[in-house]
């Protein structure tokens, strides 16, 4: 597997949680790791400086032209880019017959359209140095019927989808994978909710960010003939 030492992979959504473990883990391989935040720039800071004082990219990934300025700003001070971590993402719960249309843009803009325009501007940037990986996260969402998550599971099923078509289109130069998380609690760990998923979960227990990490690891390290895949981290969760 390649070795991702001084090579540079931006993290969206880095500043907390899941994308924050995946940060902290790619600056332990060697990875030379770029911040993207949004309104969260505390924590942003926080986990820049615990990741050897790596770079800020502060952008609304709501706008296609604040996106086409970030990666303009990551050419002009960073050069190239080797790989994109598509993490930046929104989760809300509303009964499927109450969702509003503004209700299913707010989740739709991050969750789908940036991740597509993102990815399509790393491309561009990848391109230019003849390589590059990109993981989208995804969810078990994209795969579960989750009934007061209609809106949700249908964008994240639209990354799965996008992963699948983009991999084809990227080749041969970009490899395009996804992971899917399962049950991955932060402070919301005791939610009754939570804890029955945990519960339903054949491991008996939610996972950890640092365990999504490990897949997105293994497709920025993995040869580029492993492109178009969805790896489900889910503790089983997903099995009939």
């Amino acid at each position: 597997m390649a070795e991702l030492t001084g090579k540079p992979i931006l993290v969206t959504g880095a500043a907390k949680r899941i994308g924050r473990a995946i940060a902290l883990r790619l600056h332990a391989e060697g990875a030379r790791v770029l911040i993207h935040y949004s309104t969260s720039e505390h924590e942003a800071r926080t986990t820049a400086a615990e990741c050897g004082n790596a770079p800020l990219f502060r952008a609304n990934l709501e706008s296609v032209a604040e996106i086409r300025t970030m990666f303009a700003d990551i050419e002009s001070k960073v050069g190239d880019l080797y790989g994109l971590v598509n993490n930046a993402a929104r989760f809300t719960t509303i009964p499927p017959l109450e969702v509003t249309e503004a209700d299913w843009d707010f989740i739709h803009s991050v969750n789908l359209k940036a991740t597509f325009f993102c990815a399509q501007q790393a491309a561009l940037l990848m391109r230019k140095a003849g390589e590059g990986r990109i993981v989208n996260i995804s969810s078990m969402g994209a795969f579960l019927a989750w009934p007061e998550n209609v809106h949700y599971c249908a964008s994240k099923a639209g990354v799965v989808s996008l992963t699948r078509t983009l991999a084809k289109a990227l080749a041969p130069q970009i490899s395009v994978n996804s992971v899917a998380p399962g049950v991955i609690p932060f402070a919301e760990k005791d939610d009754p909710r939570i804890v029955a998923m945990a519960a339903a979960t054949p491991l008996k227990r939610p996972g950890t960010g640092e365990e999504i990490a490990d897949g997105v690891v293994f497709f920025l390290k993995a040869t580029n003939f492993i492109t178009g895949q969805v790896l489900q981290v889910d503790g089983g969760l997903g099995l009939k």
